[in-house]
């Protein structure tokens, strides 16, 4: 399950934030200090952190924003009037959201949820079931599924376990209609989460190449040779748009040679 690292101020704002992802899928992970910070990002799969005021002043941001400037970082703590450095320095690190203490926690929850890696990837790939020619209520179904962590290495049997079909069944169905068979699919997005995963100079692609569930960074880049018909370095810093542009270009010439119209 994807984390959401915290380290705030008071007990009472961590509180709020667990009880607000209590309803989500990500798992609320509190740190202790900044240096507790790194150690889980290199662990584990981080949808955003969420970093209490007086912590923002304490900790030394630069560095870790230059070093994983793709993971979101939020801001939640209690504001004064006269914080405009504070929100200055907010500005500065690229925060995707600041929240209040007393003010957003009844809904903390969701607007750290709306501001999310997953959230982004998902608006990025909006079109992608269309594009993948995903259309059937099963095929959309299980997409559904797979994009809410898509850097996991999915099994049928658990999909299928989670649709209420068999594995038989989910894998004959979901490679109807001329979309790409499950594994394909599973493979799109774990592509798409390793471009992602690369655009932070704070993970190696032997980092990388773990938290997507490959055995190894020279799988990795096999497999995206396979499915985007480019090589990983090609793909970091590029929108998912961009990204998921490749793979279809990838998709319709393999259907084409598989078709012998190339």
């Amino acid at each position: 399950m994807p984390a959401v690292l915290a380290l705030l101020d008071r007990p009472a704002a961590m509180a709020a934030l667990r009880r607000g992802l209590s309803r989500g899928r990500s798992r609320l992970v509190a740190c202790r200090s900044p240096a507790a910070l790194e150690p889980i990002l290199q662990q584990r799969w981080v949808e955003a952190v969420v970093l209490g005021t007086q912590q923002l002043q304490r900790t030394a941001l630069a560095s870790f924003r230059e070093r994983f400037p793709a993971i979101p970082l939020i801001s939640y703590g209690a504001l004064r009037a006269d914080d405009a450095d504070l929100l200055l320095s907010c500005h500065r690190l690229g925060m995707a959201a600041i929240l209040v203490e007393g003010v957003d926690d009844p809904v903390v929850g969701d607007l750290v949820t709306r501001h999310t890696a997953t959230a982004a990837r998902r608006r990025g790939l909006a079109d992608a079931p269309k594009l993948l020619r995903l259309t059937e209520a099963i095929q959309l179904a299980a997409w559904e599924l797979l994009v809410q962590v898509p850097g996991a290495n999915h099994q049928t049997a658990e999909l299928a376990d989670q649709l209420g079909c068999s594995r038989e069944h989910l894998s004959r169905q979901f490679g109807a209609g001329g979309a790409p068979n499950l594994k394909r699919v599973v493979n799109f997005l774990r592509v798409v989460a390793a471009a992602e995963l690369a655009a932070n100079p704070g993970y190696d692609r032997h980092a990388v190449a773990r938290l997507t569930g490959f055995s190894s960074a020279g799988h990795l880049q096999t497999v995206c040779l396979q499915t985007a018909g480019v090589s990983l370095a090609t793909l970091v810093g590029e929108r998912t748009e961009t990204v998921l542009g490749y793979i279809q270009r990838a998709e319709l010439f393999r259907n084409h040679a598989a078709e012998g119209l190339l």
